[in-house]
């Protein structure tokens, strides 16, 4: 009885030292980085310092290859794992164990307790329970879509203002003294946990929440692609004012439209290509007309190119890999708001800890109050505009979010201007003008061919019964 016992818990004796052996040679090797960047003889030093101290035009990148392989210390151990779980079948052994549980979770969906469900064949128990949406009038539409757009307005304003501000402003200390924030992964961090448990306690709530399906390492693809596109936004503003970032960010049509044929095969007609081309073109006069001299160097540039590139590629996926989940498994937004945050939460408190973030942070956040309340208020904001892109995402679809998402961009903009003082030429105003008459002549667009197909429907002919 004994041996048995034993037995049975081999398999969890060595899903743990996957867990610790992985953490301590990741350890190693961030023990070699620190080395290497000069803070072997200073214990006091933290990696996450000695990556800020790097004075060179590319020590972004250096900060990029830290925080992935701080993410590696999830990846790592979840891809083991998943590896020898499905080499000796442990899912099939039937153990009650907690660790078996979370593992069933995170690849199968099902708890035990969903194995143990009588009736139906597991086939039918792995079927997403996806019910169709009841068909909505098109007034409701209008509804849902002012409702979603006023919603991503309020709360991605104020978000964006207090996102230049920390990442750009100076913070006075009790003492009078000032200092900026640079720890971009921080916020990131703060935003996905305060989000996490905003959708947990929405979901506690609810009376009767629908059956949750999904292998949760599903949401781990949206969540690397989520943190990744937002640290690249955070970069950016290091190295491209706001406005020029939100034109940027009206790009975003073209790689969803692109990423949408990859990943589901969709199809476009041709003014969503066109209107696609007038976005990038508009794009491209504003750039020439808003360039900053004290950034005109070809190195810092390029860099906020890049930066902004990586950021739109991100996202682009982030959007479409959400589409995907929610026509296979249909899951509510709330489940897909706390899945993607829980999984951001883990990634970034991983890499935090690893390179000793999050004492620099914690320290800053002491020494200057009014931090803290930016980045509350930040955090509330991103939690808020969260549930609005999960709900546009599952009633509209990706493009269609992206196009809200764009439609707000020109008040954003002009607040940031307004605020901040950054200038705009004759070129970047004409540039800002085709972006948005573009998106404008899109939406026009789609409504008339929606409406010509109805049309079409309503005049075939009727086959006699």
């Amino acid at each position: 009885m004994y041996a048995h016992k034993m037995d049975g818990r081999v398999p969890e004796l060595v899903i743990c030292s996957f867990i610790v052996v992985s953490l301590l040679v990741i350890h190693f090797f961030s023990d070699l980085l620190r080395a290497s960047l000069g803070g072997f003889y200073n214990q006091d030093v933290t990696l996450s310092q000695l990556v800020e101290a790097q004075s060179s035009d590319y020590a972004w990148l250096l900060k990029l290859l830290v925080n992935c392989f701080g993410y590696s210390c999830v990846f790592v151990p979840g891809y083991l794992i998943y590896k020898y779980v499905g080499r000796i079948n442990y899912l099939e052994r039937g153990n009650k164990s907690c660790l078996y549980r979370a593992i069933n979770m995170c690849i199968t969906g099902n708890s035990s307790y969903d194995q143990l469900d009588a009736g139906g064949s597991s086939a039918d128990r792995e079927r997403p329970a996806v019910s169709a949406a009841p068909k909505r009038t098109s007034s409701q539409e209008a509804v849902q879509l002012l409702w979603c757009f006023g919603g991503l307005m309020v709360s991605y304003l104020t978000w964006g203002v207090l996102q230049e501000k920390i990442m750009t402003q100076h913070y006075l200390n009790f003492a009078g003294e000032s200092a900026k924030f640079k720890d971009s992964q921080f916020l990131v961090f703060a935003n996905r946990l305060l989000a996490f448990f905003v959708a947990l306690a929405y979901l506690q709530w609810q009376p009767s929440p629908i059956r949750h399906r999904a292998p949760l390492y599903k949401y781990s693809y949206a969540s690397f692609s989520n943190i990744m596109s937002a640290w690249f936004q955070y970069e950016a503003l290091k190295f491209v004012n706001f406005p020029t970032q939100v034109l940027a960010k009206s790009c975003k049509i073209i790689p969803v439209m692109l990423m949408g044929k990859l990943m589901s095969k969709a199809k476009y007609e041709t003014y969503e290509y066109a209107t696609a081309l007038l976005i990038s073109l508009g794009m491209i006069f504003f750039m020439s007309g808003s360039a900053d001299s004290s950034k005109a160097s070809g190195v810092t540039t390029l860099t906020g190119i890049f930066l902004l590139s990586m950021y739109m590629v991100f996202d682009s996926f982030t959007a479409n890999w959400q589409g995907s989940l929610f026509k296979s498994y249909g899951m509510t937004s709330l489940q897909m708001m706390c899945g993607v945050n829980l999984f951001s939460s883990i990634f970034t408190g991983a890499s935090l800890t690893m390179q000793g973030g999050f004492m620099d942070s914690l320290t800053f956040a002491t020494e200057h109050p009014k931090f803290v309340f930016d980045m509350v208020v930040l955090s509330i904001c991103s939690a808020v505009g969260q549930l609005f892109i999960y709900h546009t995402i599952d009633v509209f679809g990706p493009v269609v979010f992206t196009i809200i998402m764009t439609l707000r961009q020109a008040v954003a903009i002009m607040l940031s201007c307004f605020i901040y003082q950054h200038s705009i030429s004759v070129l970047g105003i004409f540039g800002v003008l085709i972006v948005f008459v573009a998106i404008f002549l899109r939406v026009y667009c789609t409504q008339r061919m929606r409406l010509m197909r109805k049309r079409a429907e309503a005049n075939k002919p009727k086959m006699a019964v």
